[in-house]
């Protein structure tokens, strides 16, 4: 389909490119313009109808968008913008150049311009910066039939009709409809007999992260929100908690792996970006792990006796690291998922406590074959390497669980504590537990 687009562009057949391409679903086209050349994506988006141009605009990264608007005249740039759903045209303004922002906002309806500045004012990553406000209302004393009538004349341009909310005489949110509902009913029944009463919803200041778990609790594709007086102020769709969910995942990520999070694609961050997000963790961890180097400094004695000793740290080090990191994701996922919370904390510590001895154990054992028959030590030797392992996967497991659970009690990310610090907490650990084994065995 592209290598058609592009001989069709290149030939100058706009006319036959002009069916194909409107022809293809909205997301589809935002794919093709993107694999375009700056100019042929213009010309491209200049053959679409002005109701699927919004639409195809609103799905394009923000770049492309910017490519757009920057070749549109301010009233044809407007006309795109009145024509998007509120929320998608807020995210663009919030992402443009003042002085660009003022001459396109100037040109367009004042309906389209209050529904912006009224998303704007809310924090970020909240629910009221992320809901629309073109959803559909009814009254509690229509019918049925009323009601049908006023979705055929209001429902056009809504976000969507799957639901319609109904209001008070105050705008207070009593009750929610399903069409599916409506359409079913008897046309003469009134909405109040078959709306649901106190229906799910959100404040405008909800976390969005909170908003995405509540779709997923609730297994809905659609949340009224709310200001502080209950009044319906707005609509969250699924689309939006499917973004929100990818960014979260995006941050959780990148915390996980010790980099500060960034909402730019890999390929458009700036070397000098890239490293700034990486620094701080790398330069945190390497001061902190020069506290290993301290333990094995005060040890050097027994070292110097037993040089055998050292052959086992890398090995003792990275299997700590190891299962202190399997457990940090386990309960860093529990947490995101609602799961588990603080009052689980004894639970779970009873429960990696448990896993870690049989982990442990299995592992010791295996350990003390391969010492004794591949690596040909001491008995001696044998034994403190692997009491050592047992006691650091423990204690390993015990670290990489509790502290998610503790740093999300005190309302820190969680991902925060994730394996690349959970490592080099096991790692002082680990040398401590081995070195001190070690010395009352072997009475060094």
């Amino acid at each position: 389909m592209l290598e058609n687009i592009k001989e069709l562009i290149e030939n100058g057949k706009y006319t036959i490119l002009k069916k194909e391409i409107i022809e293809l679903d909205e997301a589809d086209i935002a794919e093709v313009l993107e694999e375009l050349n700056e100019q042929s994506l213009i010309k491209v988006f200049r053959l679409l109808p002005k109701d699927i141009a919004a639409v195809v605009f609103s799905k394009l990264d923000i770049d492309y968008q910017q490519i757009i608007i920057n070749s549109l005249t301010d009233k044809e740039a407007a006309n795109i913008i009145d024509e998007m759903a509120a929320d998608d045209a807020a995210d663009l303004i919030d992402e443009m150049p003042s002085n660009v922002v003022k001459r396109i906002l100037a040109k367009t309806t004042p309906e389209t311009r209050k529904d912006i500045n009224h998303l704007l004012q809310y924090p970020d990553d909240s629910a009221g910066s992320i809901m629309t406000v073109e959803f559909l209302d009814i009254k509690e004393d229509l019918t049925v039939c009323a009601a049908i009538d006023v979705i055929r004349r209001k429902g056009q341009d809504k976000e969507t009709i799957d639901f319609c909310y109904v209001l008070d005489k105050e705008r207070k949110l009593i009750g929610t409809i399903s069409l599916q509902q409506i359409i079913l009913s008897n046309p003469n029944t009134l909405i109040a007999d078959i709306m649901e009463d106190e229906p799910t919803c959100v404040t405008t200041q909800t976390d969005q992260e909170d908003v995405a778990a509540m779709f997923r609790k609730y297994d809905v594709t659609v949340m009224p929100v709310v200001d502080k007086e209950h009044r319906l102020v707005g609509i969250i769709t699924i689309d939006d908690v499917i973004d929100i969910i990818e960014e979260e995942a995006t941050e959780d990520i990148e915390k996980m792996a010790a980099i500060v999070p960034t909402e730019k694609p890999y390929l458009k961050l700036a070397l000098w970006d890239i490293y700034k997000s990486r620094m701080p963790w790398l330069l945190f961890l390497m001061i902190s792990a020069t506290f290993t180097g301290k333990i094995i400094a005060s040890y050097e004695s027994a070292l110097a006796s037993y040089a055998v000793l050292t052959v086992f740290i890398p090995m003792l080090m990275d299997t700590g690291g190891n299962a202190g990191g399997q457990s940090s994701a386990t309960i860093i996922r529990a947490l995101s998922l609602d799961e588990i919370t603080f009052k689980d904390l004894l639970k779970v510590w009873l429960k990696e406590t448990a896993v870690a001895l049989i982990c442990g154990l299995t592992l010791a054992v295996c350990n003390f074959i391969k010492l004794l028959v591949i690596d040909k030590v001491s008995i001696t030797v044998a034994l403190i390497v692997c009491l050592a392992l047992l006691v650091t996967i423990m204690l390993a497991k015990m670290v990489g669980s509790i502290l998610p659970i503790l740093a999300d009690k005190i309302h820190l990310d969680p991902a925060v504590m994730a394996n690349p610090l959970i490592t080099t907490i096991v790692d002082a650990l680990s040398l401590m537990v081995y070195f001190q084994i070690a010395s009352s065995i072997l009475g060094i």
